[in-house]
């Protein structure tokens, strides 16, 4: 019996030492990587999951303006990549899909007190569409503060893996011109609608002239990764956003993203016994 617990104890501790050094393994060879925080709805009124209520959203700023953390932009993210400039200490991307009016009301407030940048990827034709969605002057005015920029989210958040190609190029190219004639700007990346995407449409993106694409894929983006499959860290997808979930996601996405694709992977299989020993939080 002695001998069996004994053999038990090093089998566990060989599997301990294992877990250890993989992490810091996973940890170490995402050392230049850049965490994409994506944000959807900013608010107190909804509860679901693409929502953030504004104190937790305030917290989390907060957290990263008190740690040394540099807000950078799309842009400034590949330019450094492609010139061999090196990143500011903890680069950090701030995202917001779909461009809610509550990215005005709740989210830029916070940034403009802790003077952090963001980038809002919009569905152009919402825009002054809809009550629920930002205006052409917030935006100006967001725009004109430094802090906020704009990229694109497709004309009408179409899901363009399943839309024809005359369909699909004019989402791309369309919401492209349009925020540029708007914003007068230059508009070089795309947020995925539904995170959806394959081969055809990545090439049909980098034909319409963006630089780049985000998906909803959990993990950190870096400078070996394709550039039209950029993966951010979503801090929606739950209604449990606590500070330590936050902070997780935020310091060991290199650790946990990969368990979170095993997650998913086993509960598309059904196997929902397996995917609860799976930690992910």
């Amino acid at each position: 019996m002695a001998t069996w617990l004994k053999r038990l104890g090093g089998v566990l501790l060989a599997v301990l030492l294992a877990g250890i050094g993989g992490c810091l393994y996973l940890m170490h060879g995402a050392a230049d990587s850049v965490p994409v925080l994506n944000y959807h709805q900013i608010n107190d009124r909804d509860e679901n999951a693409l929502t953030v209520h504004t104190d937790q959203f305030e917290t989390q700023m907060k957290y990263l303006a008190d740690n040394g953390y540099h807000t950078i932009t799309p842009d400034e993210m590949i330019s450094a990549w492609d010139e061999g400039r090196p990143l500011p200490d903890k680069p950090v991307i701030i995202t917001f899909d779909d461009g809610y009016a509550d990215n005005y009301r709740n989210a830029f407030p916070i940034l403009e007190k802790y003077n952090l940048r963001g980038t809002i990827f919009l569905i152009s034709d919402y825009v002054s569409t809809y009550p629920n969605y930002l205006t052409w002057s917030q935006a100006a005015e967001m725009q004109e503060s430094g802090l906020i920029n704009f990229e694109s989210h497709t004309l009408s958040h179409a899901q363009l893996d399943s839309t024809s190609p005359e369909e699909t190029w004019n989402q791309l190219d369309g919401s492209k011109k349009a925020l540029e004639w708007k914003l007068g700007k230059t508009i070089n990346f795309l947020a995925y609608p539904c995170g959806s995407y394959d081969e055809e449409l990545q090439q049909r993106v980098k034909d319409a002239g963006y630089k780049g694409a985000f998906t909803v894929n959990y993990g950190l983006a870096g400078q070996g990764d394709n550039r039209y499959v950029l993966n951010r860290v979503p801090i929606f997808g739950c209604t449990n956003h606590t500070f330590l979930r936050f902070k997780l996601r935020l310091q060991y996405s290199p650790i946990f993203a990969p368990l979170a694709k095993l997650h998913k992977d086993l509960l598309d299989g059904n196997h929902t016994f397996l995917a609860r020993f799976i930690p992910t939080p």
